[in-house]
């Protein structure tokens, strides 16, 4: 191909683009869905929260072990989530979450809950 202007391979270079993009086949729903870890991580919650240790706040592992057997924690650790709350864990306050939906909280309080210690 033989460029003449920078008009002509501006608009070869975007044809090619194009070209590329529309190649790409559309993600599927399953593709597309969130796992309960990069909600951890793209919420941040890993600033504060170890996956088995204490940083600021507890680590999973430790949440787990604290709620493992009650029915109702689920449910309520999403509440905290989106909520926050002070005294659980001593004095340190967990903040509201806002920026996560319900759902995002259910899924992240279920997989909390689900961590088991290292072996």
């Amino acid at each position: 191909m033989k460029i003449e202007t920078p008009g002509t391979f501006l608009s070869a270079l975007t044809a090619a683009a194009l070209t590329a993009v529309l190649a790409v086949p559309p993600k599927t729903a399953a593709a597309q869905q969130t796992t309960p870890a990069d909600l951890a991580r793209r919420n941040a919650c890993m600033a504060c929260h170890g996956l088995v240790h204490k940083q600021v706040g507890p680590g999973f592992v430790q949440i787990a072990e604290r709620y493992r057997g009650d029915g109702e924690a689920a449910a309520r650790l999403a509440g905290k989530i989106r909520d926050g709350s002070v005294g659980t864990w001593g004095r340190v306050i967990m903040p509201r979450q806002t920026q996560v939906s319900e759902a995002e909280a259910r899924a992240l309080s279920q997989w909390i809950l689900s961590q088991q210690p290292p072996r």
